[in-house]
């Protein structure tokens, strides 16, 4: 007998009879199968509650159809990890498409490669019509066997997380095909008992659901409060073309661009809003003691650093959260090497403002800001990128100031503020530090930055909440499948 040298640990090496293979032969897949996968109910395999083979996405739409109300696609990055995804920021409508991707109530989409693989998604009435783009598999399921929700239920729980763990093929990319996911063996009560599992889960995804709805109420009636308090009344928006037509004095042009969004009636309303605020005002530009851009700096996967250099998380665009202030995912933080000199010379300190001056979109201008509350990231400095600024401001209370300039954006006034070059957006960075600035006493001030801290607090409470009502049902239901 093959006797295993002393040096290699006994726990990672094992023997697999034939019989116990099927499909692929690797080590973690073959540790999945030895385990003792517990369940109160007989198991199925996924192919057995079908009624059709699965149906691969198209990486390219096909022929028109428009006939049909706003199609839209749904793509792997629309799936969140809850098997949840948001209408309204679904992808520009589609225009050609293809009927055999056309989703129906209770179809199943699940990503078959990347790094949302395993991912699962349960179509539901819908404002428009959609359709699922590449990278996803759907799913029909024989209703006559299995309730379609209890199927997506399923995937949401542990049980099915290690599966796909130890099935999918990390070379390359991680990737499952339709006939592994139709290997995925799932445990499958009565359709009454199915029943009573999906209402506990829907139960917990309608309270998420009211949590977050509350909590993007509190979000969304900030900018409204700090409008209140500081008298500006917005104009009346009106798209008549009579409203869209006007004319620009030449003197009002010299030495500056010519551009329709800079002196369009919409943006001169705004601006005078601004002025007709009973407190005083000063421009941004008056406060700033020290402002300069960043440095994009070197890689930062080394195992030993350079000696005149720092490690840190650089920020960028990405980590602009437009609801709260940064968020930084442990999944898509960049670490750089920044000279030291550098780093000590400009690295952003608390209270310090984050402007972005590159980048945006057509759905999302340039110019968000940030305010810095950390000065690392799980004990790594923070710095940030070429394609932003940072400001230090005086005489005026940082987090108040940074509220504002978050709602400016929000209204649209820092949108005329920027340039468009080959498809990059760039903030006209004079026109920005030379905007007006509403300037209540120093205690208003603490006032309104402290109310709005108080309701993005309580939002964000709201949202955990929501996050623990659905991660509490997850786990009672994988009790009254699995039992244990």
């Amino acid at each position: 007998m093959y006797q295993v040298p002393h040096y290699i640990d006994n726990n990672k090496v094992f023997i697999v009879h034939r019989s116990e293979i099927e499909g692929r032969l690797d080590p973690k897949m073959a540790l999945y199968n030895r385990k003792v996968l517990h369940s109160l109910y007989p198991k199925v395999k996924l192919k057995d509650v079908l009624v059709c083979k699965p149906q691969y996405g198209a990486s390219e739409p096909g022929v028109p159809r428009s006939s049909m109300k706003e199609p839209r696609y749904i793509r792997i990055t629309d799936i969140d990890d809850n098997g949840l995804i948001s209408h309204d920021e679904l992808g520009a409508t589609a225009s050609i498409i293809e009927e055999k991707y056309y989703l129906n109530e209770n179809d199943i989409l699940i990503a078959r490669s990347g790094a949302t693989v395993g991912k699962a998604y349960i179509h539901k009435s819908a404002p428009y019509d959609c359709f699922f783009a590449g990278y996803l598999i759907r799913f029909i399921i024989n209703t006559d066997k299995a309730v379609p929700e209890y199927i997506f239920t399923y995937t949401q729980l542990n049980a099915y997380k290690e599966w796909v763990n130890a099935i999918q093929r990390p070379c390359g990319q991680p990737n499952i095909n339709s006939e592994e996911y139709q290997s995925l063996e799932i445990p499958l009560p009565n359709i009454e008992k199915q029943q009573v599992i999906v209402d506990v889960i829907k139960s917990a995804y309608l309270q998420k659901e009211q949590k977050e709805s509350k909590a993007q109420q509190l979000l969304d009636s900030i900018d409204a409060y700090l409008l209140n308090e500081l008298g500006i009344i917005l104009p009346n928006e009106d798209y008549g073309l009579d409203k869209r037509m006007f004319y620009v004095s030449s003197c009002e042009c010299v030495d500056k661009r010519i551009d329709p969004k800079k002196y369009s009636p919409k943006t001169k309303g705004l601006f005078q809003a601004i002025e007709d605020s009973l407190f005083p005002k000063s421009s941004l530009a008056s406060f700033v003691v020290d402002s300069c851009s960043g440095d994009w700096g070197s890689d930062g996967e080394v195992e030993i650093i350079p000696s005149g250099w720092t490690k840190c998380v650089v920020l960028r665009g990405t980590e602009f959260d437009s609801k709260y202030n940064l968020s930084i995912s442990q999944d898509k933080v960049k670490q750089r090497l920044i000279q030291t000199e550098k780093f000590k010379k400009f690295r952003p300190l608390l209270n310090e403002i984050i402007i972005e001056k590159s980048g945006g979109s057509e759905d999302q201008p340039v110019g968000r800001v940030a305010i810095i509350d950390d000065e690392d990231y799980n004990g790594i400095p923070l710095f940030f990128s070429n394609f932003l600024m940072k400001i230090r401001v005086k005489g005026i209370d940082a987090n108040y100031l940074y509220y504002f300039l978050k709602t400016m954006y929000n209204i649209g006034v820092t949108d005329s503020m920027q340039s468009q070059t080959n498809g990059i957006r760039n903030l006209i960075t004079k026109e920005f530090l030379e905007q007006k600035v509403v300037v209540p006493p120093n205690e208003k001030q603490l006032e309104i930055s402290n109310r709005i801290a108080e309701m993005r607090l309580k939002a964000k409470q709201l949202q955990e909440e929501g996050k623990s009502i659905l991660a509490n049902a997850k786990k009672e239901v994988e009790q009254m499948i699995i039992g244990k």
